[in-house]
Formats: structure tokens, C-alpha cells, sequence
């Protein structure tokens, strides 16, 4: 790799790191081709030889926010054992990441759309973020059937809402007012949504037992009356 390209990453990383510093710390109404600049010690000259405008470098922080809200949740769901109970565990990294950045939150949550560049892939990227990063826990239960397949879109859309509306309230409004209250009660309204899905799967699990129970005992006598 050239040196000039070498500097050019470099000075990209500079002004990236700025901006993230910035939103993680204040939000979106702190970041200014200004601020950015100062806060990586360049002028502003130099900053638009690197990037269109804020816009672009936002868009690139929403992308690498949501990567590290992926390996906060990567990080805490090896510490538990398999199964509907580390899917709990990787909801709540979730949330841990938000509310460590709450500025983060804003940035994705409140902001509005149309002060952000590259709306449509933004929307979507934000939308299905925790879906995403609690992926691998939902395809384990799924494939184990650990969880009903029939539900799980159902579960996920209302888990969704309701995680994204607790931390709503409880960042700007502080409802609950402590995060051992929050935690409680994101504790209560996922196992509600997910218990429905764990029972209907530990149902169908039961009736192909029972079925094939009685098809062994089916079976058994038939070779009974065959022996006679």
C-alpha cells in the first residue's frame, strides 16, 4: 500500500473516531463539521478532503456503533450455557450497550431520518439491529426447537417494540428510575413474550414423543401376536 493511501486511512480514522466520540458522548446536536474537526485537530478543509459531508461520516458511525453493540452481546453470551436462557442474556447485552452510550441511543431512536444521509440502508440496518445481534442465540433455539418456529417472527417483532420502548422511557424520562428496576422489568415482559413459544414448542416436542411411544407399542405387539 502506497503511503499517500496509508495516510488517507489514517486521516479517515482520525476524523471517524471524532465523530463517534462525539455522538457517544452528546448525541447528534454535537456533531458539526466544527466540532469534528477540533475534536480530531484538523481543520475543516482537510476533513471535506476525506468525506462529503457530516452525513457520510454519521453514516459510517452507525455502521461501526451497531458492530460494537454486536460484540458487547458476542461477549456476554459466552458466559452462558445455551439454549431460550442466553437469548434472554444477549437481549439484555442489547440494551447494556444503549445505556452505557446514550447518545448512541439517540443517534439511532430519536433522531429523525431525514438529518441523516443514506436513509432507506440506515433504516433498515437500525431496525433489524436486535434482531441481528441476538441471531445465532434465536437460530440455536430454533433449531433445536427450543422455541416454536410458527412463533418466532410474532415474539421477535413484540420484543422488539417492548425493548426499544423501555429504553425509551427509562433514558429520557428515567421510567423506572433506577437500573436495577429496568432490568427487572425487561426481565419480566421478555420471559411473558417468550414463554408462549417455549411452551408451544415443549407441547409439539411432547405429542411427537407420545406418538411415536405408541407406534413403538404399536409395533411391539404386533411382533407379540406374530410370536404366538
Amino acid at each position: 500500500m502506497k503511503n499517500k493511501e496509508v495516510q488517507g486511512q489514517r486521516m479517515r480514522g482520525y476524523f471517524l473516531a471524532a465523530t463517534k466520540e462525539l455522538l457517544k458522548a452528546e448525541g447528534l446536536k454535537s456533531v458539526s463539521v466544527r466540532s469534528i474537526a477540533d475534536k480530531a485537530g484538523y481543520s475543516s478543509a482537510t476533513m471535506y478532503s476525506y468525506f462529503k459531508d457530516v452525513n457520510d461520516l454519521v453514516f459510517l458511525c452507525v455502521h461501526d456503533f451497531y458492530e460494537e453493540c454486536k460484540l458487547h452481546v458476542t461477549g456476554r453470551v459466552k458466559r452462558s450455557e445455551k439454549g431460550v436462557n442466553s437469548l434472554k442474556v444477549a437481549i439484555k447485552a442489547y440494551t447494556e450497550f444503549f445505556i452505557q452510550y446514550p447518545g448512541v441511543f439517540e443517534l439511532f431512536f430519536i433522531e429523525k431520518m431525514g438529518d441523516l444521509g443514506n436513509k432507506k440502508s440506515i433504516a433498515d440496518l437500525i431496525n433489524s439491529s436486535l434482531d441481528q445481534a441476538c441471531e445465532e442465540e434465536w437460530n440455536y433455539c430454533i433449531t433445536r426447537k427450543l422455541i416454536n418456529v410458527e412463533e418466532v417472527e410474532r415474539i421477535k417483532a413484540q420484543i422488539r417494540y417492548t425493548v426499544f420502548g423501555l429504553l425509551l422511557l427509562y433514558l429520557n424520562r428515567r421510567v423506572p428510575s433506577s437500573y436495577t428496576e429496568f432490568a427487572s422489568q425487561l426481565n419480566l415482559q421478555v420471559d411473558a413474550l417468550l414463554e408462549p413459544g417455549t411452551a408451544a414448542a415443549s407441547r409439539n416436542a411432547s405429542s411427537v414423543q407420545v406418538e411415536s411411544s405408541a407406534v413403538h407399542n404399536s409395533l411391539i405387539s404386533v411382533n407379540i401376536g406374530n410370536n404366538r
